[in-house]
């Protein structure tokens, strides 16, 4: 079995970040087996204590809490899995049997129904030697997912390539009509809370920032985000390019760059992930999209915060290469539509 087998494959992704779950024996060979082996490409982000402790350090990582507090830590660190080390005596009594039954030649199995899962896929993989069992509530196939990467690149690299006059046109006549910069530049959170910067074509006045506090009594969407149909800071040429979506075209770039994908969930603010529930944060298990099936079911007509949840969850639940196809085909029509755009 090779030393690596079926845990956090696919060259496509960046570090995994890891979260060590206990103190005792195993986490500690699994801590210097990762600082041993950079090429598995991951990084230790920190351990959390099943014995109590809340601070100081283990083998050289800081200990950032204890297990009580596990909500918590993932949502205030960047954490792509969390590896768990049980130390209890049940799991020593089974160890010992299962030897026993080694040393007279007989097979055995272990139970795996006691773990009651809602969502997560379950499956068995292999670190330095060290057999794990996996809950991962995302697809991870790693032919499935360097398709994926394969065709971003290729897709938004030629997108670049065909639309760059087009892509100028657009930025003269923004510079044109209105002060201010040509590009709008924001921070979202993408995958697992990594945040990166967003590019748009600058669709507002060059004060929007300053006036969203004013306009917030307007609001028209039910959770954390922000949108009304008829948005005073939006420039003329802006209300053009956000009724064909061309405001998004530079996220191209970002698709490029792999901090986005073309289809997924779109990239929240940092502040809009501040005030999800918790199972809204599931979406951020993968890269953030130039367009989701939120935006080929109405787009923005139907401003219901839950319901946009809900669909990228589903999105999750059945991704596959075909429905990201099948989306991209869905999102062109709806473009030049402008079918719900505001």
């Amino acid at each position: 079995m090779n030393i690596r087998e079926n845990l956090f494959t696919g060259g496509d992704r960046p570090r995994e970040m890891v979260l060590v779950a206990g103190t005792g024996q195993q986490a500690e060979r699994f801590i210097y087996l990762v600082s041993l082996n950079r090429e598995w490409n991951i990084d230790v982000v920190g351990v959390v204590s099943d014995a109590g402790e809340n601070t100081g350090s283990f083998c050289g990582v800081a200990v950032l809490g204890n297990i009580s507090q596990l909500s918590q830590i993932i949502h205030v660190h960047v954490v792509d899995r969390v590896i768990f080390f049980p130390e209890a005596a049940t799991v020593t009594s089974i160890q010992k049997s299962l030897y026993q039954c080694e040393l007279e030649g007989i097979d055995a199995s272990v139970a795996l129904g006691f773990f009651d899962r809602r969502i997560a896929n379950m499956r068995l993989e292999f670190v330095g030697g060290v057999p794990f069992i996996a809950f991962e509530t995302t697809h991870k196939s790693p032919l499935q997912r360097a398709l994926k990467r394969i065709m971003d690149v290729v897709l938004s690299g030629l997108g670049i390539f065909v639309l760059s006059p087009f892509l100028l046109f657009i930025a003269l006549l923004i510079k044109l009509t209105s002060p201010g910069p040509i590009l709008f530049a924001q921070p979202r959170m993408g995958l697992h809370g990594r945040v990166f910067t967003l590019y748009k074509f600058r669709s507002m006045y060059r004060d929007a920032e300053e006036r969203l506090a004013e306009l917030q009594s307007m609001n028209e969407a039910d959770g954390p985000v922000f949108k009304i149909r008829n948005d005073p800071r939006i420039t003329s040429v802006g209300k053009l390019m956000r009724k064909l979506s061309i405001d998004e075209l530079p996220q191209l770039l970002n698709v490029f760059a792999g901090d986005m994908s073309l289809v997924g969930p779109r990239p929240p603010l940092p502040s809009e992930v501040s005030r999800y529930e918790t199972w809204h944060r599931r979406r951020l298990s993968v890269r953030p999209g130039l367009t989701c099936l939120w935006q080929i079911s109405g787009r923005s007509d139907a401003i219901d915060f839950h319901e946009w949840m809900r669909l990228d969850l589903k999105y999750l639940d059945n991704w596959s290469i075909w429905l990201d196809i099948r989306i991209i085909l869905r999102t062109i029509p709806a473009v030049f539509l402008g079918k719900g755009a505001y």
